[in-house]
């Protein structure tokens, strides 16, 4: 058995600003990206080398979460296009007429659901494949038997490659974006700090508590070792807050899901399916399904 988590959120941002042709259903809305998400995972579903045996998408919805209350600069719904703000109740409806299970996600965030089902179910199945590009993800990321996947750049990464990417080991992901920041989240990170010198003091101490506060007892010299140690004394709290905000939590609930079988995919229900296609106008994908349950 394999547990395929998708980042429904991503997929439907990367749907909408891919340079697909536009779609409009017949009662006037741009559904373009519903399209989109539903085109990918359909090709994820009978995709013979991921073999999808269980599958879950979380989303966004809305974009705030518990990490808006901690600090203003959070990510949140500003600068989304209408367009796509319209679609997050649909794309979630499209969903679920693949048959597949969808957590749509309030006080937390879609990647506190992959988190939280990764540290559930790891110990159940042969993998984990979190389908997410995204680096936060990388601190679950266990050996071989949870991974990271880049469908886009057909990339998986183990805890050694997440190592080689990062420069430091998944433990540490969110220190190293509490001290670089991502800008995907809104995390500012610390002035000064950019990857290279972030990941070569994290590889010496794993953790921030644990790096030292003069530069002259670093057993690792990055570029500008003073300035960086002086900066990370001033900002120590700033940094230990923007490691919150970078740290998914993993008891997260999950809406309609108790057990491994209710991520179950047994295929795509075609009562449903099809007349979601004609709400939508695409009744070419009608023809796409190679497994129904019904």
């Amino acid at each position: 058995m394999r547990l395929h988590l998708v980042d429904g959120t991503y997929e439907l941002y990367r749907a909408h600003f891919s340079r697909r042709p536009g779609h409009t259903s017949p009662d006037g809305q741009d559904v373009k990206a519903t399209v989109g998400v539903m085109s990918s995972l359909l090709m994820l579903l009978h995709d013979g080398e991921e073999a999808v045996t269980h599958v879950a998408v979380a989303f966004d919805n809305p974009i705030r979460s518990f990490r808006n209350a901690l600090f203003d600069g959070y990510k949140s719904d500003e600068g989304v296009p209408p367009e796509l703000r319209a679609q997050f109740d649909l794309v979630e409806k499209a969903v679920a007429a693949l048959g597949v299970r969808v957590w749509s996600m309030r006080e937390h965030e879609a990647d506190d659901a992959l988190s939280t089902a990764a540290a559930k179910w790891a110990g159940e199945v042969e993998q984990v494949r979190l389908l997410t590009p995204d680096k936060d993800l990388g601190q679950c990321v266990r050996g071989q038997r949870v991974v990271q996947v880049d469908r886009r750049q057909e990339k998986v990464l183990d805890e050694d490659a997440v190592r080689a990417k990062l420069g430091v080991p998944p433990a540490s992901v969110p220190d190293l974006l509490a001290l670089m920041g991502d800008d995907a989240d809104g995390i500012p990170g610390l002035p000064g700090f950019g990857e290279k010198g972030a990941s070569a003091l994290l590889s010496a101490y794993g953790k921030l508590e644990a790096i030292p506060e003069e530069a002259s007892t670093w057993t690792v010299r990055p570029r500008g070792a003073d300035k960086l140690a002086a900066t990370l004394r001033a900002h120590r709290e700033d940094a230990l807050l923007y490691r919150r905000l970078a740290t998914l939590v993993t008891d997260a609930p999950l809406p309609g899901t108790r057990t491994l079988e209710d991520v179950a995919w047994r295929g795509v229900p075609r009562s449903v399916f099809e007349p979601f296609c004609d709400t939508l106008g695409v009744n070419t994908l009608k023809r796409r399904p190679k497994r129904w349950v019904d």
